[in-house]
This record gives structure tokens, sequence and C-alpha cells, in this order.
């Protein structure tokens, strides 16, 4: 499939209707917005999904009603529901075009300001970029749940969510990594803690080691304890996810020592966090990748 980031290279669109039509041949579901950035509202006849177009909202595609609804999913490929009567109006009134980035097979990664920039570049690889009103869209192959606030200013727009298109935009698309889907997991309650221990490193996993050089591990832990030192806020939730990140790169080969773990929890207890934290959110990492 041709991914978004990937259109618009032959022939540039004039109009929102036929950057709609475009991307659509490219197999990316598009909506069109109106002012405010807000898709169309829900029509009368599909009003808590009386139309019973698609059960809980979980795979795009039009309905029968006269008019676009139900936000993403009525995003579609389809040229004829695009050119259709029903749809007439929102092209005239139409303010911008979104598309679905999950189906799209895509992720975005929504910063909103300088700073969340800043902290993408420091965290996250280098990817497919693409200027917004006030910050960038980062754009990675591959879909995971979508979520808002994961961090100041940092929204993931991907399954269930919709992106304004805003161009093609700089550099090449990378694979959707670890650190991304890491930061939409919620931190656990504080009903699963584990018994306090102070480091508690991965062992004989006997998994393939993906560190090409010693420098590869490294790296990570020194990224790993800048992303915590430089939190501003949602401490907890910072080391559990930052913990998460290392564990889900680093913890299947057996790699990780006290040493490393050390570094890691050291720069959490230096944020305020209790040696007891640091373990219940390792551990509780570990138990979320199964490790």
């Amino acid at each position: 499939m041709t991914h978004p980031t990937d259109i618009g290279r032959v022939l540039a669109p004039t109009s929102h209707l036929r950057i709609a039509l475009y991307l659509a041949a490219a197999g990316v579901p598009v909506l069109p917005l109106r002012a405010g950035k807000v898709p169309f509202g829900n029509c009368p006849a599909c009003a808590k999904n009386a139309c019973g177009g698609r059960p809980n909202m979980k795979t795009p595609g039009p309905c029968a009603c006269p008019a676009p609804c139900h936000g993403w999913a009525a995003a579609t490929t389809d040229p004829h529901v695009i050119n259709s009567a029903r749809w007439a109006r929102a092209w005239r009134e139409v303010a911008a075009v979104a598309y679905h980035p999950g189906g799209a097979g895509v992720t975005v990664v929504d910063l909103d300001d300088p700073a969340a920039i800043q902290w993408a570049r420091t965290n996250l690889p280098v990817t497919r970029t693409v200027a917004t009103t006030r910050g960038e869209h980062w754009i990675y192959r591959g879909t995971m749940p979508s979520s808002n606030a994961v961090r100041p200013g940092v929204d993931i727009k991907s399954l269930m969510a919709y992106a304004r298109w805003l161009g093609n935009g700089t550099g090449a698309m990378r694979a959707l990594p670890d650190a991304v889907r890491a930061l939409a997991v919620k931190d656990p309650s504080p009903a699963r803690r584990a018994p306090q221990a102070l480091s508690v490193p991965l062992r004989g996993h006997g998994g393939e080691c993906r560190h090409r050089t010693p420098v590869y591990l490294d790296r990570g832990i020194t990224m790993a304890v800048q992303r915590i030192t430089e939190a501003r806020s949602a401490i907890h939730a910072t080391v559990y996810r930052t913990f998460l990140a290392v564990l889900s790169t680093h913890g299947r080969c057996g790699c990780l020592t006290d040493a490393h773990v050390a570094r890691l929890f050291t720069a959490a207890q230096a944020k305020g966090e209790l040696p007891r934290h640091c373990t219940d959110a390792w551990t509780n990492a570990r138990t979320t990748l199964g490790l």
C-alpha cells in the first residue's frame, strides 16, 4: 500500500477535493474537516450509532446516512463516496482534509510545541516529518492504539483517530519504534506493586542479541537516563514508561546488567522516586512485556 507521505509527487492538487481523491487513490482513507479542525457532526439518523453501520466504531467506512459522520470512521478510499451528493455539502464548506493514519498503516506522533519537538529529537528515531501550525507531525510506518497527552505536548494518532493532511513532509519514514509504543502504556495501578529490591536485572533469556556493539546498549541507557532526568512532571509515569522502553528493546537477550539497572534507578531516585518505587516500576514493566 502506498503511504500518505508518498502521495502528491506526481501532481500537486489545487483543491481539498482533489487532495482527497489523490490520497484515496493511494489507499489513504480521507474525510473532510470543517473550521476548527473538527469533522462534520453526526447526523440525526446516526445518533448513538442508530444506523448500525460499524459496531463499536472499530472499522472505517461510510454508513448509509446522508452526510459524512462518525469522525475518523467516516474516512474512506471510495471515490464514489467522496464524490457523492451526500458529501457535496461538506466539500463546499470544508476547511481541511484529514486522513485515518491507522487505515493508511501509519502512526502520527503529534508534537504541539518546540519543547515537544526537542524532546522527540532527543528520544525518538528520526522519521518523516511534516510541519504543522504550532509544531510537527512525526510519521512512522506501523499502527498502534491512539492516545492523547502521553506527555506534555505529545499526542499519538493512529488507530481510531484522524490527522490533518499537511503535505508530504521531509525525510525517510522509519518503522514504528518501541519507544513510541511505550508512550501509550498506562502507568500500572498501585495494586500491582511488587516486592522491594534494589536491583532486578534480567539474566539468561537467551534471545537474539541486537546490540551490534556495546555502544548500542550504552547509548540506549544514556538516553533513558536523560529522559528521566529531564522530566518536569508525571515522574512516576515517566520512570515506568522509560523502564518499559528499555526492557522492550534490551530486555530479552540478557545483556542488561546490575550496572545498567543501577544507572536507571539512580536517575529515578534523583527525581524523588523511592527505591521501592523504582523496583515496582521495573517489575511491572517486566510483567507487562512478559519477561
